[in-house]
């Protein structure tokens, strides 16, 4: 069941996999949640949260402990780090205890650091650069919807944030046309484009626009984000008018493909990136792809732990 060369390393990044290794772990969490197979272990996983969580939380705490493994809630509220212990002793002391770390952190260089620090594998559960795992369950939902991620149009309505980065590149190695709809002021960041250019597999394309119409043309995947995201929250109403225009809703709906499917990584404002029409309807599948987060973190611990 193990994808070998996987087993021990760090995923920080979604391009973090080869392009054939995330088409191996989106089929071993299909194996895994279908219960094809059932791998057991007696590993710990630790939790090291600087941000606040549900989902991610939640899921890789009931993956590790359907797989006969424990979890530590490593919160840093009541443990020396959040009394300014530096990463590098944080890390070091953790690889004594631990055999794989998932953090949720704010700067992409505090992730670098647990890796070089700790032997064991560290996984981004969140950073303000990109949400990797994520990805994983939503690339999972779409496959399930379409049977395929290859030539199948996403269009991404919104803050060019973390979310959106790991998704454009994401869909770029499995060959999907990404289409991003941001205010111009609110684009992905430019590197992470070019990341994406240089990694994309055949037939996939990545369009950057600010006309939300245009972008949702046809699209057989609408996906939306909070407008501000963890940390951003004074900016929240001053964003709302700039933001309005990409609200995913059921006229933006009517020009996407008539089995378009709607997705949200939550928590969701209704009534501002989308509408409970939209959240609630014929086409989300929103839930799915929350239960999902857990299909997928299971593979990806079943796959880093050599399980």
């Amino acid at each position: 069941m193990e994808i070998q060369s996987l087993k021990g390393r760090d995923i920080l990044a979604i391009a973090d996999f080869s392009g054939e290794e995330l088409q191996a772990v989106l089929k071993l969490a299909s194996q895994l949640k279908s219960g094809e197979k059932k791998p057991q272990c007696q590993k710990i996983l630790g939790l090291l949260f600087y941000k606040a969580s549900t989902r991610t939380r939640v899921s890789f705490s009931a993956a590790m402990y359907q797989l006969g493994g424990q979890v530590l809630d490593l919160n840093p509220s009541v443990t020396q780090v959040g009394r300014g212990e530096p990463i590098t002793d944080t890390a070091r002391v953790l690889d004594r205890y631990l055999d794989i770390l998932a953090v949720r952190t704010f700067k992409q260089d505090d992730l670098q650091t647990f890796a070089d620090y700790a032997q064991i594998p560290i996984i981004n559960a969140l950073s303000d650069l990109e949400h990797p795992c994520q990805i994983l369950a939503d690339l999972q939902t779409i496959h399930e919807n379409f049977q395929q991620l290859s030539g199948i149009t996403i269009t991404y309505l919104g803050d060019g944030n973390n979310v959106a980065h790991s998704l454009i590149l994401g869909g770029a190695m499995m060959g999907m046309k990404v289409r991003v709809a941001t205010p111009q002021d609110y684009q992905p960041d430019p590197a992470i484009i070019a990341q994406a250019q240089a990694i994309a597999a055949e037939g996939a394309e990545i369009i950057l626009t600010d006309n939300p119409i245009e972008a949702v043309e046809g699209s057989q995947v609408l996906y939306t984000d909070v407008w501000a995201s963890m940390g951003q929250e004074d900016l929240a109403d001053a964003r709302i008018p700039i933001f309005q225009s990409y609200q995913v809703n059921e006229k933006l709906l009517s020009h996407a493909d008539p089995d378009a499917i709607v997705l949200h990584c939550l928590p969701a404002h209704r009534g501002e990136e989308i509408t409970n029409e939209a959240i609630e309807g014929k086409h989300s599948r929103v839930w799915d792809q929350a239960e999902n987060r857990m299909h997928a973190q299971k593979a990806l611990l079943v796959s880093l732990l050599g399980l």
